[in-house]
């Protein structure tokens, strides 16, 4: 029987490796083309992985749970009715090759203590740890050996963040050797005298009073990254919103005349947000100093407006499909593929690349009636635009007349902005074109 080495798949270019949530197929099953095997989870969205032969999955190399990386042999699928000596050899150099490298580690532990675990590599224990905990360890310079001696409170014993994040709470009271003082000195000296001040004012966490009744329930994967997000969000930037009113009369009016039109034409539906991103990206490409990202004193200009579009999820939960190129393609073109991405996000079959690289996000509040908000930036981004519900107002309308009042169709925006690189100036003009652009727009056109 000829042997065929199932990998872990590239999921986007910045992903190097994914954790296996669940096996689908257990060892002895029957697979089909495309059945699927296995579920994987980045720390950008969950996804299932069909098989691209037929056979029977014969070993699984990771458990659930494990993180691995991109391009390593996760299973063994035992093809019918072929002769495969050869691939049937492919498999063991593999394994030979992390036997002996985990042999050298054994035989070297100075140096295995300068080196954080590797995605999908066993340390001394066989644990395994996520991107994020590994992350944190490499930069608090916790060697493996230590690593692996701290208790966990996740799955099968697993160490999660907040375990770590204990550890190193506890752990500073301790006295450091002069080795450790002399290795932290260059850690030391790139943090400010002001992060420092402020890292030691920030208050510890408040242990929150459970009562009879109450039922504490435990954050879904997604609840916790959006969680963690958010809140390294507003530690990174310095958050300030702009907001402006604008009328959308125009723009309701031509929505209006041509939503049936789509409909009976191409099959789709018309919304606001095709339109909104139509505006954001005009005013991209006029102010590309929002269009950025700051990497410590350093703005790195993005090339390509990249537009993500924050969408509900049935549970509740918060997903952010993008639109590449937005500034290139027609409204039709954004409208099917701000359908498209929407659709499949709330059947959770969206891939790794579409919701990763945006430069810019919009958040609908009005989908929800909701008149504004005060949206948190999206990092690594610098800005990001709330917009309200439309709604019909008696305001007063200047013309060659004089005044008069009449009822138009208004809509309260708010931009939030990185104030480490967007003044107010730069703020209040950006969103003014946007306003322009929405204002303005075209009635004429067709789509």
């Amino acid at each position: 029987m000829a042997r065929f080495e199932l990998k872990m798949p590239k999921l986007g270019e910045s992903i190097t490796d994914a954790t296996i949530t669940k096996w689908l197929k257990q060892v002895g099953d029957k697979i089909e083309l495309d059945d699927p095997i296995l579920e994987l989870a980045t720390d950008k969205v969950d996804s299932e992985i069909p098989s691209p032969v037929e056979g029977v999955l014969k070993e699984q190399l990771f458990k659930e749970g494990d993180t691995v990386e991109v391009e390593t042999v996760i299973a063994i699928i035992e093809l019918e009715g072929e002769d495969g000596d050869e691939e049937s050899e492919d498999a063991s150099p593999v394994k030979e090759e992390v036997t002996e490298q985990e042999d050298s580690k054994s035989d070297q532990p100075e140096a295995a203590e300068e080196k954080s675990i590797p995605a999908g590599r066993k340390g001394e224990s066989d644990r395994f740890y996520s991107p994020l905990v590994r992350s944190i360890a490499q930069k608090e310079r916790i060697s493996a050996e230590e690593l692996d001696n701290i208790p966990g409170t996740g799955k099968n014993g697993r160490l999660t963040k907040d375990d770590l994040l204990s550890y190193l709470k506890t752990g500073s009271e301790k006295p450091a050797t002069e080795t450790q003082k002399e290795e932290a000195k260059p850690v030391q000296e790139t943090v400010s005298t002001d992060q420092q001040a402020a890292k030691a004012s920030k208050p510890a966490p408040q242990k929150i009073a459970v009562g009879e009744g109450d039922q504490v329930v435990e954050m879904d994967r997604m609840r916790k990254l959006i969680a963690d997000h958010m809140v390294h969000s507003l530690d990174t930037s310095a958050h300030i919103t702009i907001i402006r009113e604008v009328d959308m009369t125009r723009v309701v009016k031509w929505r209006e005349k041509n939503k049936a039109v789509l409909q009976k034409r191409e099959g789709e539906k018309l919304t606001f947000t095709p339109i909104f991103i139509d505006a954001i990206a005009k005013a991209l490409r006029d102010y590309p100093q929002v269009n950025v990202s700051v990497d410590g004193h350093h703005i790195i200009k993005r090339k390509n407006i990249n537009v993500g579009m924050a969408a509900a999820l049935p549970s509740g939960n918060l997903i952010v499909p993008v639109i590449k190129n937005a500034d290139h393609k027609s409204l039709l073109g954004i409208a099917k593929e701000v359908n498209d991405l929407s659709h499949r996000a709330r059947e959770n079959k969206l891939k790794p690349d579409e919701i990763q690289g945006s430069t810019f996000t919009l958040t609908n509040f009005g989908t929800f009636g909701a008149l504004m908000g005060t949206p948190i930036i999206n990092q690594p981004e610098v800005a990001i635009l709330g917009v309200g519900k439309i709604e019909k107002k008696p305001v007063v309308v200047e013309t060659p007349e004089g005044d008069h009042i009449a009822i138009r169709h208004r809509m309260i925006l708010s931009l939030s902005c990185d104030h480490r690189v967007i003044d107010g100036a730069l703020g209040g003009m950006f969103l003014q074109k946007i306003a322009d652009n929405l204002e303005q727009f075209d009635v004429n056109q067709n789509i």
